[in-house]
């Protein structure tokens, strides 16, 4: 059995605005930049009759049975989008989970882009819009893992070659349960990336955004206001932010000798923390 390797970068918010409230969700914005952590997936089309999802690696473990992957084939099957064909999928987790790094949604939409790629599956823009929702409400920024800014109205804007950061990333021994952390917010904010641009990337406009969901998750995780407060410190960082709904806090430098001096020194005080140097793709 042959297998198609493919690589599942995580996402990073590097700006992020809720701007209004919907029944079940909110209404967010957000620039949106990919980092060279990937997890690593391997898939093949079997002779079966279910589809066979295995997980293993660093981060595998507390993975839930109805996972983004699951539910990507039960939708296509629902569908009959896969017309009976079934595959085998091994993915290995490099990217940990409740970080903010859409690991999982990532994978699901990486698997979708190589099912249509390779012509397993036929469908039109609004059919990829309407099964990735379905899936995860950041399933479709992963659709073509490229600079991105998601609009207020969902619509998505994509940019290539866009500046480049090197990045820190540290997790302390948590995560963030996304579904609390917007149920704290309060305070909404009129749209501001409607109108994208790609001098949106530049750590200059970056540097005056904000995450608006780290107000939420300070009051609840003081230990992640601490992170960001040191992490500040360390190399003149270009600005310091929370990606997702946490619990990754993410310092982003212009030189990759700096975000690695800055990881030495930050790992002298918090050395049991998951701490990695990466780089916007």
């Amino acid at each position: 059995m042959s297998f198609s390797k493919v690589k599942s970068y995580a996402k990073i918010n590097l700006a992020l605005n809720v701007t209004g409230r919907l029944k079940k969700l909110h209404k967010i914005e957000s620039i949106v930049s990919f980092i060279n952590l990937h997890d690593l997936i391997f898939i093949s089309s079997i002779k079966d009759k279910n589809h066979k999802i295995y997980f293993y690696g660093e981060f595998s473990k507390s993975i839930r049975k109805n996972n983004t992957v699951k539910k990507l084939f039960e939708i296509l099957d629902d569908n009959k989008l896969l017309r009976n064909k079934k595959f085998k999928v091994k993915i290995k987790k490099n990217i940990p989970q409740r970080a903010g790094l859409g690991g999982g949604s990532m994978n699901a939409a990486n698997i979708l882009n190589f099912l249509i790629k390779k012509k397993f599956v036929k469908i039109n823009k609004k059919k990829l819009y309407k099964i990735s929702s379905l899936i995860g409400s950041d399933v479709i920024l992963g659709i073509n893992s490229q600079c991105t800014i998601l609009k207020s109205n969902n619509d998505i804007k994509k940019f290539s070659n866009c500046p480049k950061f090197y990045t820190l990333l540290i997790q302390p021994n948590f995560g963030c349960s996304t579904k609390s952390i917007y149920l704290g917010v309060k305070n909404l904010t009129k749209p501001k990336f409607n109108n994208p641009k790609k001098k949106m990337f530049t750590s200059r406009f970056l540097s005056n955004q904000v995450n608006a969901l780290e107000k939420v998750a300070f009051l609840k995780y003081p230990k992640l206001k601490k992170i960001k407060s040191n992490l500040q410190s360390l190399k003149n960082p270009k600005f310091v932010r929370m990606t997702g709904s946490g619990s990754v806090i993410v310092a982003y430098y212009l030189s990759k000798r700096d975000s690695e001096i800055a990881k030495v020194q930050f790992k002298r005080k918090f050395n049991k923390y998951w701490c990695i140097t990466s780089k916007t793709i």
